[in-house]
């Protein structure tokens, strides 16, 4: 006779407290084995992919793809050994699961809610994460096995632009490999909102997936959307004709809500203090030509932040402190002798600071290697929690967005960030003489608890002589 099985949510990463169901690989009566993949879960760092404990067949999906479970909600259930499993729930039924949030309830780790101790979880099978007296956030009151249904949510890693409709052929929308029609849960959700049938529609998105506007044009086009896209439309036009709602209203979720957390806690615990300085970057520019051109980079792509990345490790080994932390329990400040160089990108998930392990041991052709894999990865979504922790100091290429500077704020549990503007041309004396040269604005932000002026002056100073004279880089190295 078999015997049912629940797979409940594990902490895969110090702290979670809940994830977003992204998509589930399997369907109930489907046959699975140990460690096989059966479901992505995006916690707020990263997108990632759990296996299953149990041989067998599933029984049924407890969670719908694009709710939020909490640790320790029974997610999935697999019939175990001989005999016929149960029959499974229509998925209908399954998503009517999913609660409203009580209004007025508060988030436990809010002042005026408890604060209850919680046992660590079971490991998942693979991933390993030790049994310990570590401390962790309360986790939140179980609302039901189907959570919450959720919205939505720098380096020479490209920005990810704003979704722009493109007026394209693209055919049908075509089926993933379980029969269903390639769209994100977000956008499943809104077509649900909207009463859009997703299978009708023509798929303009990657792979001719659908994309949230192919739901809000299919809205707009069979009696007028109900709702606001996150492109608002300039004030006077559509939203005062009465196409579209004056306001809109976003949940705050996902990476948007941890990523809000951690700014205002750097901003508000660290007295940010941010430096400014114009350099002539030709020389560097130049040197990042003929690094392209060498068979070591033959396969990686060479850009100028590479450099940077190297003069500000180099201007940490000179200056120790820049590269530490503020232990405010032990009341210690805690210099790091190594350097995991964390680059800030912008991703369709959001803002995510993944780091480079252990950045001051490799030579200039692994360092390029690594930021593209860095790049790469975070791009596509999968930057794993282990990516995303243990930062020591970070760099923000805000010239990819086409501004000169800014004032980025610290990474917690990080000293300093180096903010890496546009490189444009500009008149510049040189010898004396005015030349058109190629110039840039660095901007260093600094926890003035751990460094003084004159330390945080040192160092911008330090990473704008070796991007003037990448020759004084190898000097100092």
């Amino acid at each position: 006779m078999s015997e049912l099985k629940e797979f409940k949510l594990s902490d895969v990463g110090e702290g979670l407290t809940e994830a977003d169901i992204v998509r589930w690989h399997v369907q109930p009566g489907d046959k699975i084995t140990v460690n096989q993949v059966i479901v992505e879960i995006e916690t707020a760092k990263a997108v990632v992919e759990l296996p299953s404990p149990y041989e067998g067949v599933v029984a049924d999906l407890l969670v719908p793809e694009g709710a939020t479970a909490d640790v320790g909600t029974p997610i999935i259930s697999v019939s175990v050994g001989p005999g016929e499993p149960p029959t499974p729930r229509p998925v209908s039924e399954i998503e009517d699961l999913v609660p409203p949030r009580p209004e007025g309830a508060v988030e436990p780790g809010i002042i005026g809610s408890p604060a209850p101790k919680a046992e660590r979880q079971a490991v998942l099978v693979g991933y390993g994460v030790k049994l310990g007296t570590t401390t962790r956030r309360p986790r939140k009151p179980a609302a039901g096995r189907g959570g919450r249904t959720p919205v939505p949510p720098t380096g020479d890693v490209e920005p990810v632009r704003p979704a722009v409709p493109i007026e394209r052929d693209a055919g049908p929308a075509r089926p993933a490999g379980n029969g269903r029609v390639l769209a994100k849960p977000p956008v499943r959700k809104l077509a649900r909102d909207l009463g859009v049938e997703l299978g009708g529609l023509t798929g303009t998105g990657p792979e001719g997936s659908i994309t949230r506007d192919d739901v809000e044009l299919a809205a707009a086009t069979v009696g007028g959307a109900d709702h606001v896209t996150e492109r608002i439309p300039a004030i006077g036009t559509a939203a005062a004709s009465g196409a579209l709602p004056r306001e809109e209203r976003i949940p705050i979720r996902g990476v948007r809500k941890h990523t809000a957390a951690a700014v205002a806690g750097s901003a508000f615990t660290a007295p940010h203090v941010t430096e400014f300085l114009e350099i002539d970057i030709t020389e560097t520019m130049a040197a990042t030509e003929r690094l392209r051109a060498l068979g070591e980079f033959a396969d990686v792509r060479v850009s100028p932040l590479l450099l940077v990345s190297r003069a500000l490790i180099v201007a940490a080994a000179r200056n120790p402190m820049i590269n530490s932390s503020w232990d405010e329990a032990a009341q210690e400040i805690v210099v790091k002798r190594y350097v995991n160089l964390g680059i800030a990108a912008a991703t369709e998930r959001g803002l995510v600071v993944p780091n480079v392990k252990e950045a001051h041991s490799l030579g200039l052709p692994d360092l390029a290697r690594a930021l593209q894999r860095l790049a790469d990865t975070a791009r596509a979504g999968r930057a794993t929690p282990a990516d995303l922790t243990g930062g020591t100091i970070t760099i923000t290429n805000v010239g990819v967005f086409g501004v000169d500077s800014g004032t980025p704020i610290i990474t917690p549990g990080e000293a300093a960030i180096l903010a890496f503007g546009r490189v444009r041309e500009a008149p510049w004396v040189v010898g004396g003489q005015l030349a058109v040269r190629h110039v840039c604005t660095l901007a260093l932000s600094f926890d003035h608890r751990i460094v003084d002026g004159d330390l945080g002056s040192a160092v911008l100073r330090d990473v704008g002589t070796m991007l003037t004279d990448p020759v004084t880089m190898l000097a100092w190295s």
